[in-house]
C-alpha cells in the first residue's frame, strides 16, 4: 500500500519495517497494521484538530496541568502556539495513561513509543491470531455476558486504583482478545483525583457497560456498580481485590439542619473577624 506521510519517518528510522494495511479510521486517529521485525503492531496516527470530529470538552481537560507558565498562558488565550500545546497535551494523555495502566496490570494495548503524533503499540489479536473484534461486533450468551461484565468491572476498579478514569468507555472501545477484554482509546482519560467531574464520568463508564451487557443478561440492568465503586474509592476502601455487589445502601439519617446552619454562621463570623483585623492593620 501507499505509505502514509506520517509513517514515513518511522520507516526511515527503522522503528517499523513495513506498513501492511489500514485497520480503521476513527474520530481522532487512523490506525495501521505495521511490521516491526518479526512482530505485527499497530501504528495510531493522530489527526490534526481541524480534521477531527472529536473535540476536547473542558470536562476532560479539567485536571490536566502544564508546568511551563508560558505554555499555560498560551493555552488559556487560544493562540496558535497554545493550540499546539493543547494538541500535545491531548495526545500525551493517552500515551501517559497507557504506560500508567499497563504498569498497574490493566489490560490495555502495550505501548512502545510515541513520536511525531504516531503511537506505536501492540496489535491485539483473538485466539486465531486475527485482529481482535470490538465488543460491539460480538454476540454473547447470558453467561458469557455476565463473565465479561465482571472482568471489565475489575479492570475499571484497577484503573481507578491507579488514579485513572477512561471517560468514554463503551462497547466500541473494548476489544475481545484471546486473553479477554482489552480497553482501548484513552485520549480522554482523566485523573480521578484532579477532575471535578470524575465521579460522574466513572458512573457513566460503568453504566455504559451495564447497558451493553444488559442486552444479553437483563439482570445486570438493576445493579449500581458505578456508585458502589466510587463510594469505596472516596472512603479509601477500594482495592483491586474488592468484592462488588452492585448494591448501595442509602443514607437515610435525617439531616442536622440546625448544625449545618450553625457551621455556616461560625464561618461567617470568622470571616468578619478576619476582615476587621485586616482593616485595623491597614489603618495603622
Amino acid at each position: 500500500m501507499k505509505i502514509p506521510t506520517r509513517l514515513a519517518p518511522l520507516l526511515s528510522e527503522g522503528l517499523i519495517d513495513q506498513v501492511i494495511s489500514q485497520l480503521m479510521s476513527g474520530k481522532e486517529a487512523t490506525v495501521y497494521v505495521v511490521r516491526s521485525g518479526d512482530a505485527l503492531r499497530c501504528a495510531k496516527v493522530y489527526k490534526d484538530a481541524k480534521h477531527r470530529s472529536f473535540r476536547q470538552a473542558s470536562s476532560y481537560r479539567d485536571g490536566r496541568k502544564v508546568k511551563n507558565s508560558r505554555q499555560a498562558r498560551a493555552m488559556e488565550k487560544g493562540s496558535r502556539y497554545g493550540r499546539q500545546m493543547q494538541e500535545a497535551l491531548w495526545q500525551n494523555a493517552e500515551v501517559d495513561a497507557l504506560f500508567r495502566l499497563a504498569a498497574a496490570g490493566v489490560r490495555v494495548p502495550t505501548p512502545y513509543i510515541c513520536t511525531d503524533g504516531v503511537l506505536l503499540m501492540e496489535l491485539v489479536v483473538d485466539e486465531l491470531g486475527h485482529v481482535a473484534p470490538r465488543l460491539n461486533d460480538v454476540v454473547l450468551s447470558e453467561a458469557r455476558a455476565g463473565e465479561l461484565h465482571m472482568q471489565l468491572l475489575k479492570q475499571v476498579v484497577r484503573m481507578l486504583c491507579a488514579g485513572v478514569i477512561h471517560g468514554d468507555l463503551s462497547e466500541y472501545n473494548i476489544l475481545l482478545a484471546a486473553d479477554g477484554p482489552v480497553i482501548i482509546d484513552l485520549p480522554q482519560a482523566v485523573d480521578a483525583a484532579g477532575n471535578n467531574e470524575a465521579a460522574a464520568m466513572l458512573k457513566r463508564d460503568v453504566d455504559n457497560l451495564a447497558a451493553y451487557f444488559g442486552r444479553f443478561a437483563p439482570h445486570l440492568l438493576g445493579a449500581d456498580y458505578g456508585t458502589e465503586i466510587w463510594k469505596l474509592f472516596e472512603a479509601g476502601q477500594l482495592n483491586v481485590d474488592v468484592e462488588l455487589t452492585g448494591r448501595v445502601e442509602l443514607d437515610t439519617r435525617p439531616v442536622d439542619l440546625d448544625g449545618v446552619l450553625q457551621e455556616i454562621e461560625d464561618i461567617r463570623l470568622e470571616e468578619d473577624a478576619r476582615v476587621r483585623r485586616l482593616q485595623e492593620l491597614s489603618a495603622g
